[in-house]
């Protein structure tokens, strides 16, 4: 179904101060990488960067089955990784989507997991949570991209419409999507007719058709690295997306 680039409705806004939510999908907004404690896992996981050069392909786990039931699948893995059941739904999901359309992408779950995971702790940052709907309330917003606190300025693209900027752009949703990239990747994952960055399902297809752009094949180590680094161009980002998809593909 077609949409719009829009948010449904206004909703509570959280603002993110941390730079590991900053930066997602801003391609050279991040000029410096943040100090190592800005990027640990914010309910106390033990996550942190993966030690392996770049290129390093990561564990994944078998291809999920055409036709799978997502919603009964995720209750079982949820147990297993931690990750909250609806966020595994939205990023299944995605990962069936996806390979509809780019199937030598050989794109895994467990990547948009672990983005998520970094991004936002699966919509659950701060205040913020994952509603059953696949929204995250109050909504996730990144700080402005007004050329401080090592970012690169983005003037406003969109009159606010997503970020409720009118001077600077900034990242939005639990996949922490610039409007720019949201205007181009943004897509309708659950059905509703509506593209919405601060639902799930939606942004979790996004990244899924972000990742996979350009012919990428994320099962191969240059690919995936290739991918992740599109998305977000620090080292330290991707060995840590890198360390969460390898906890999930590898959880017993």
């Amino acid at each position: 179904m077609s949409g719009t680039a829009g948010r449904p409705a206004r909703r509570n806004v959280l603002v993110v101060l941390g730079a590991a939510s900053v930066a997602a999908v801003v391609a050279a907004v991040v000029v410096a990488a943040p100090e190592r404690g800005q990027r640990t896992a914010p309910r106390g996981d033990g996550l942190v960067a993966a030690d392996v050069a770049r290129d390093t392909p990561v564990p994944r786990p078998p291809a999920l089955a055409t036709g799978t039931d997502v919603a009964a699948w995720a209750p079982g893995i949820a147990a297993r990784t931690g990750v909250p059941a609806r966020a595994l739904q939205a990023y299944a999901a995605a990962e069936l989507a996806q390979r509809t359309v780019t199937p030598d992408c050989r794109l895994s779950w467990t990547t948009l997991a672990g983005i998520g995971r970094v991004e936002s702790d699966h919509g659950r940052l701060g205040r913020a949570d994952l509603d059953a709907d696949g929204v995250v309330r109050p909504s996730i917003i990144g700080i402005a991209l007004d050329g401080t606190r090592t970012t690169q300025e983005i003037r406003d693209t969109d009159g606010g419409l997503l970020d409720g900027d009118v001077d600077y752009d900034r990242a939005v949703g639990p996949m922490q999507f610039l409007p720019t990239t949201w205007a181009q990747y943004g897509r309708d994952g659950n059905g509703d007719g509506v593209r919405d960055p601060h639902q799930l399902d939606d942004a979790a297809a996004a990244a899924a058709a972000y990742l996979c752009a350009s012919g990428r094949d994320t099962a191969s180590g240059e690919g995936w690295w290739d991918g992740v680094l599109t998305y977000n161009r620090s080292v330290e980002y991707a060995r840590l997306v890198w360390a969460a998809a390898d906890r999930y593909a590898t959880a017993p």
